[in-house]
């Protein structure tokens, strides 16, 4: 690719940096978990691009896609030791990708919630090569060039992960069977059915609670069929009669977003295997659920 021109005009650059935006910002996201964190990765990113001699850049899109890699790493890093205080379990931010043009490209397993969860257990670096191969199909030399390591280094890492994810993850549902289960599992938490609530849940199933300290929420995930069934119920229980359930779309699949008054309080979304729903995400936090308020 070209290069932008001696002249380097500032509408160049945000013309050559708008329409990579979204890429950017997905890496960012994958990599944070965090709409926030990511807009301030792109931010920075735009920064750099503005304050670098453009007329050297031979390729403005690979540079905007390595600069942002790199910041994203380093910030990934940050956000580890900062979640290890976090008051509870930590879970990733959801996005209303029905209205965020942000993520209309790219819309695989990487972007689910469950996957973005189980992320968090990879070191930066190995959830760097994962997003950038897996999620963006950039070849493990083009990985290695971006994060300034070895090819043979970032296939190791990809390895790493996969088996990793592996080991945590059985293998999932079809979309159209968790849509299934999710209207399924929306049915009996609305009628307070705990028996047709437990047959949908898979023996060994968890379900995570983020109320980001701000809302009372399970400060431990709750572990099993029964224990998972019950808390869900007690859950719909306390938030009232006047809440309101309905079914949205977070993160590229189904979830089910809880509201009162017009206001969202809660989003709740599933993970299923064919042995049922394995694991509840439950997001209270106030400050995650911005993307969801009509």
């Amino acid at each position: 690719m070209t290069g932008l021109g001696n002249e380097g005009t500032l509408i160049d650059a945000l013309g050559v940096f708008d329409a990579v935006r979204p890429r950017l910002f997905g890496i960012a996201y994958r990599m944070l978990g965090s709409v926030t964190e990511a807009e301030d990765v792109v931010q920075d990113a735009w920064l750099r691009w503005q304050q670098t001699d453009r007329s050297q850049v031979r390729d403005p899109v690979g540079f905007l896609i390595t600069t942002t890699s790199r910041i994203a790493l380093n910030a990934a890093t940050s956000a580890r030791a900062r979640r290890e205080f976090y008051p509870g379990p930590w879970l990733p931010e959801p996005v209303d990708t029905s209205a965020d043009p942000m993520f209309q490209a790219e819309r695989n397993e990487s972007l689910e919630l469950a996957v973005l969860l189980l992320l968090e257990r990879l070191t930066p670096a190995e959830r760097a090569v994962y997003v950038l191969h897996e999620a963006f199909d950039y070849p493990f030399r083009l990985v290695g060039e971006v994060l300034g390591i070895s090819e043979a280094n970032a296939r190791q890492l990809g390895r790493r992960a996969r088996m990793h994810l592996a080991q945590e993850r059985r293998d999932p549902v079809a979309r159209a069977d968790h849509g299934r289960l999710l209207r399924a599992f929306l049915t009996a938490a609305r009628s307070g059915d705990l028996t047709q609530l437990e047959k949908l849940l898979a023996e060994t199933a968890v379900s995570y609670a983020d109320g980001g300290g701000a809302v009372r929420a399970a400060q431990l995930p709750i572990v099993g069929r029964d224990n998972v069934a019950r808390y869900i119920l007690g859950l719909v229980r306390k938030f009232g009669s006047d809440l309101s359930l309905e079914i949205v779309e977070s993160n590229g699949e189904a979830a089910i977003l809880l509201s009162r008054a017009g206001t969202a309080v809660g989003l709740v979304t599933v993970d299923a295997s064919p042995d049922g729903i394995e694991r509840v995400l439950i997001i209270l936090n106030p400050q995650k659920l911005t993307r969801f308020q009509r």
